[in-house]
């Protein structure tokens, strides 16, 4: 029985040390990774973030101790002394029942209120402005036209339409409208959230304008296939996707209604019969009004309190926490 040898393949040349040196030759040889710093090896490094720590810490947590030093002090702007005296102030208004819990009731309310109109609102032009017809980018510039006005630009504006004698009132006087909206205690409030709401609306539906845009069509386009409509492309793909948007939306709205101080001043004052004076309103005209730093000092840690408190309960129940890619094959 004769062995036949099997045929030598001509397409590489025969290594003089024989074929098992070759195949050695042919494998692919490990390569070392290279040796990366401490720095590299986890992440970016944190020096590029001093900047912006410096920063926070200068213009934010400075002030911050600094307010929370003053609630401490007997401050009288008027006379210039400056004294210690220890939880005084805190026992004073937190124990004032007729001006800062009635306060912080109000301001509950405004809150509430000016989110329940601001969201859907916003929700909806955002979705709106995010469609592709000529004439909503005509429109899209209309909406916007009051992020371009002052605070006190526009309270002048509205207490003027609101005014019972050249106001909105007088020129509609066949209508059944009030011809007290500012100065009706169970009014005033609604004129509040509606004009605060008009001036940061067009805020938030630019927010949710780039959200709506960011969807990939293809996700549309596979619906309308399916057979669903606008209304259940809307709640199916356009809601989830808005998620995190939502959330930055949302968070920006409640959070920000706690430092609404300025258009309502510049509207009411915080009149009639103390109906609007929320508590940055009453920060301001405890500390600058009646010349008590202390006491709006203490007002102001309350509130910064509150704000935190709101926004991470926020991001704890939206789970926000645990960022996930919405966008489709990501």
């Amino acid at each position: 029985m004769t062995e036949t040898a099997a045929p030598r393949s001509t397409d590489a040349p025969e290594s003089p040390q024989g074929p098992k040196v070759a195949d050695e030759a042919k494998r692919p040889r490990p390569t070392t990774p290279p040796k990366k710093s401490g720095i590299h090896r986890q992440g970016p490094s944190f020096l590029m973030a001093v900047p912006a720590v410096a920063l926070f810490g200068l213009f934010a947590l400075v002030p911050l101790f600094g307010v929370i030093a003053i609630s401490f002090l007997d401050w009288q702007t008027v006379r210039g002394t400056v004294e210690w005296v220890g939880t005084s102030n805190w026992e004073t208004v937190l124990s004032d029942r007729s001006f800062t819990w009635r306060a912080l009731e109000l301001t509950v309310y405004f809150v509430v209120g000016s989110y329940l109109f601001q969201m859907p609102t916003a929700l909806l032009l955002g979705v709106f402005m995010a469609g592709a017809q000529k004439y909503r980018a005509l429109l899209s510039v209309l909406y916007f036209l009051p992020l371009l006005f002052s605070s006190v630009a526009v309270g002048l504006t509205f207490q003027s339409l609101f005014s019972p004698n050249y106001g909105i009132s007088a020129a509609l006087s066949w209508l059944p409208l009030p011809n007290d909206w500012l100065s009706n205690p169970n009014l005033v409030m609604f004129v509040m959230v509606f004009v605060v709401g008009w001036c940061f609306i067009p805020f938030h539906a630019l927010l949710y304008q780039a959200g709506v845009r960011q969807i990939p069509q293809t996700m549309y386009e596979a619906a309308t296939l399916d057979g669903a409509g606008r209304v259940r492309q809307f709640f199916s793909i356009t809601l989830p996707q808005l998620r995190y948007t939502f959330i930055t939306s949302s968070t920006l709205m409640l959070v920000g209604s706690l430092t609404y101080f300025d258009l309502i001043y510049v509207l009411t004052g915080g009149s009639p019969a103390n109906a609007v004076r929320i508590l940055p309103l009453d920060m301001y005209i405890e500390g600058f009004s009646s010349h008590n730093l202390g006491n709006a000092s203490v007002i102001a840690v309350i509130l910064v309190a509150i704000g935190l408190a709101l926004s991470l309960l926020l991001n704890v129940l939206s789970g926000s926490t645990k960022m996930q890619s919405d966008k489709a094959g990501a």
